[in-house]
């Protein structure tokens, strides 16, 4: 048995060598990337071990914590909705959910909330842990929340409320959690292997994450110091009492917490998705060629065309100024996050390194998943070698 298993057109030989040589170096433990090209899957390999002692090995049906790479598969479901006339971008997201209203938030239309222009990176009071894991909790703070900046005009990440801000919007236009409709219209009908919220009977197919969210310390064992917005942004992320400090660190958790049951069962929208590279290289397939695959339709090409539309780009004001371009639910490409030459492509990256994205001039869907966390905020270095690859050879 090789270091690497699972199925590559030959016309890709140097993709899955690149891949293969990851776990030689050591830069993975286990991971795994697949492609679509016009709906069919060219490459589909896994490698590497569940475990830093390398005793049990990653398999095609291994499933792991996705962070980020998450809020795309809920920004589908949203986009479903919007497509069957259950929810409309414009109207004001109070219209489905009343007491969003509270402290000036009620002209706030449902694509700020898509686009992180909503003003609402953060809950301003101290929660307790285990609110993170209690929807209503999180969503009644999100309500009684004043936003942080004038809605509309500024962008900042929503890394963590993006999912509960988007979920409760979908719950109350469909009747269903983001979980479950995302299961019954997304997944299910696709054959993916992807959850959002995850019950005991998967534990055994879970990879832990090893490594942390938090940046390394730097010399002498203080905080890491970098230049640029970079630096600021780190900074900023470790003290809670910034706001970029309290998207990450409000409600708390321990460093280990993603290997958790309370986290795998919970459903946190934005980042605590399940899945494989496979899942997500299907889905976003299915996007790259007109919303359709194996005759199960995900979106119609105009609801597509309308969630890759620009609606903000430029300096983040969560992030520390880095530059983010974000369509609605979608981080598109540029040059601060080359995820294809086609400067349509569109997906989403997760914290330590995972993405799944499609690109429609090529009909291309990618998903890549790792256990092994990376600093880093757009892809790790294993994904965007296998992308440069393998377009090379397209």
């Amino acid at each position: 048995m090789g270091i690497v298993e699972g199925h590559c057109d030959a016309r890709f030989a140097s993709v899955r060598e690149i891949f293969e040589q990851s776990f030689a170096s050591g830069e993975e433990i286990g991971a795994a990337i697949a492609f679509c090209v016009d709906g069919e899957l060219v490459i589909d390999v896994w490698g590497g071990h569940h475990d830093v002692a390398r005793t049990i090995p990653w398999r095609r049906d291994t499933l792991v914590n996705t962070f980020s790479t998450t809020k795309g598969m809920t920004a589908i479901c949203a986009h479903q909705l919007v497509e069957r006339g259950l929810l409309d971008l414009d109207a004001p997201v109070a219209r489905y959910w009343p007491g969003f209203a509270a402290n000036g938030k009620d002209a706030i239309p449902v694509r700020w909330l898509l686009s992180h222009q909503a003003g609402l990176p953060a809950v301003r009071a101290p929660l307790p842990a285990e609110a993170l894991y209690d929807w209503n909790a999180m969503t009644a703070a999100l309500a009684a929340q004043e936003p942080w900046w004038e809605p509309g005009t500024r962008h900042g990440y929503h890394a963590l409320t993006f999912g509960h801000l988007v979920g409760e919007v979908i719950r109350r236009a469909s009747g269903k959690t983001v979980g479950a409709w995302f299961r019954e219209h997304v997944a299910g009908p696709l054959g993916a292997d992807f959850h959002i919220g995850c019950g005991p009977e998967l534990d055994e197919h879970i990879s832990p994450l090893h490594g942390s969210l938090a940046p390394p310390p730097g010399p002498g064992g203080g905080p890491l110091s970098l230049p640029g917005p970079l630096g600021q942004f780190l900074k900023d992320m470790m003290d809670p009492s910034t706001m970029t400090g309290a998207a990450f660190l409000n409600p708390p958790g321990g460093p280990d917490r993603h290997n958790t049951r309370a986290w795998r069962a919970a459903e946190i929208p934005a980042a605590n998705g399940h899945g494989t590279a496979t899942a997500l290289a299907r889905i976003y397939g299915a996007l790259a060629r007109g919303g359709t695959l194996d005759g199960v339709r995900l979106l119609a090409p105009e609801s597509i065309a309308r969630a890759r539309e620009e609606q903000a780009f430029g300096p983040d004001a969560v992030l520390g100024g880095l530059p983010m371009r974000f369509g609605l639910g979608f981080m598109l490409r540029h040059d601060f996050m080359p995820i294809a030459p086609s400067a349509n492509a569109f997906g989403h990256p997760g914290a330590g390194g995972s993405i799944g994205m499609a690109d429609p001039d090529a009909k291309v869907g990618f998903g890549y998943v790792m256990n092994k966390m990376k600093l880093g905020l757009v892809g790790g270095a294993t994904a965007f070698a296998v992308l440069r690859e393998f377009y090379a050879r397209l």
